[in-house]
């Protein structure tokens, strides 16, 4: 029996104040969380429960783990636990059963099915997978975690334009093979929320 495929959807509790806040700075603090509540529980809905891979939700913080009425029962909850986002991300590349995994943010609009089934796909012939966003981050990235799992998160520059290019340096100094799916959009700030809104359906 092969490994399982693992997509993990990593989110926040969609609390006013607490999400989106550099969007908030342009849209409002309403309608920053209107649309990261729309765009998760869209995303799940997309992806969720396809049977090519078993989807975990890993929340922040560790007590939404276990708040009801709030995220779809069917999809099994996990604790992104402390540090920053590379300690969390390193964490479950780790800790997860065996298999291939590739973790996404809940709040990018466009990620679709077939971006995740070919993520998995990609990994059958590479070591690792990234998603580029346009602000030089990544929407995505995805570890085959065979033979071993590298570390590709310490280091890295968050929340800038500098995040992929010294996750991918990790990932080179490892000596990992590395593929790229399709550029998508970041949607935070204002101006990314506008770029969003015109772009061809």
């Amino acid at each position: 029996m092969s490994p399982t495929r693992q997509l993990v959807v990593m989110a926040k509790a969609p609390m006013l104040g607490r999400v989106k806040t550099r969007l908030a700075k342009g849209i409002g603090a309403v309608e920053a969380a209107r649309f990261y509540r729309r765009t998760s529980h869209d995303l799940l809905r997309r992806v969720g429960a396809d049977p090519r891979w078993q989807t975990v939700l890993a929340l922040a913080p560790d007590i939404s783990v276990h708040e009801k009425g709030v995220w779809p029962e069917g999809v099994p909850r996990i604790a992104q636990g402390p540090g920053d986002l590379g300690h969390r991300m390193g964490r479950l590349m780790r800790d997860l059963p065996p298999g291939p995994v590739v973790i996404i943010g809940s709040d990018i609009p466009d990620i679709a099915a077939p971006h995740i089934a070919d993520a998995f796909d990609l990994l059958g012939r590479h070591d690792a997978v990234f998603g580029p966003a346009d602000d030089g981050g990544y929407w995505l990235v995805g570890l085959s975690r065979f033979p071993r799992v590298a570390d590709i998160f310490s280091g890295v520059r968050w929340s800038g334009e500098h995040a992929l290019a010294d996750t991918r340096a990790n990932a080179d100094h490892a000596g990992l093979s590395v593929a790229m799916l399709e550029t998508l959009i970041d949607v935070d700030t204002a101006d990314d929320f506008k770029r969003w809104r015109r772009r061809p359906a």
